[in-house]
């Protein structure tokens, strides 16, 4: 398990009560409806879900979600969350490092009923992929935007929002005390959309999507005492011929 798994799942607990993850997901979920407004038949596939609350949103308006992120401590709180809202029938959680898009731990629909094995199940393909705030966390990018695009049902598309590295200021976006798991600070524009043609996807678009105002560090290592900074986040799309 990696340092920034250990991190996320110590943190899975308290982690909606952060008003920054609410704020930041409620203004993601405002851009993916205005640039999807037309998702109610989507089958749409989430990497990175945390403790849902994105997918909560987003899942009124789709047919169906599988929410995959490889923080266990995460699933579980969003598993707790569904156990809580029994009417909400249509999110599959997936505690998974997605590497492959055959994994047959991805292959449920969740709207349909009874218990299937897995393995005997087909490849399922989506209609669109989404992540928040989960990009700035990966190593190797190319490798996961290969596996959105093997993911991908042909004509589809991907959503992907995250903060922009700006410049040497965007590194603020972070408290010192939190900087595990960080594997770079923001998303370099123009780098994200040759790296997304290379994976294969048209079309391709990495704009602004909003701005979001966010507590900072004055001083590094010294916590958030009151100062503000805003912060651009872009929406990286692209779309599977």
């Amino acid at each position: 398990m990696s340092t920034g798994n250990l991190r996320f799942n110590a943190a899975a607990a308290g982690w909606d009560s952060n008003p920054n993850v609410q704020k930041a997901s409620s203004l993601a979920y405002d851009a993916i409806l205005r640039y999807f407004p037309n998702a109610h038949n989507f089958d749409v596939l989430e990497i990175g879900c945390g403790t849902g609350v994105l997918s909560l949103k987003i899942a009124a308006h789709v047919h169906s979600l599988t929410a995959v992120d490889s923080a266990e401590g995460m699933i579980e709180v969003l598993k707790d969350k569904l156990f809580q809202t029994p009417e909400v029938k249509n999110i599959l959680p997936v505690h998974a490092l997605l590497e492959d898009p055959d994994d047959p731990r991805i292959r449920p629909d969740p709207t349909r009923a009874g218990i299937e094995e897995v393995e005997k199940l087909a490849p399922r393909r989506f209609d669109l992929i989404l992540s928040h705030l989960v990009l700035h966390h990966i190593s190797d990018l190319p490798a996961v935007f290969r596996t959105m695009f093997g993911c991908l049902k042909a004509g589809s598309s991907i959503a992907l929002t995250d903060f922009e590295d700006f410049g040497p200021e965007a590194r603020r976006f972070h408290p010192e005390a939190k900087m595990d798991g960080v594997e770079r600070h923001g998303i370099p524009r123009k780098e994200v959309e040759m790296m997304l043609k290379d994976a294969g996807f048209v079309d391709v678009k990495v704009e602004t999507a909003f701005r979001m105002e966010k507590g900072i560090e004055t001083v590094p290592g010294e916590g958030v005492k009151g100062e503000t900074m805003e912060f651009p986040f872009l929406i990286c799309m692209g779309r599977k011929l």
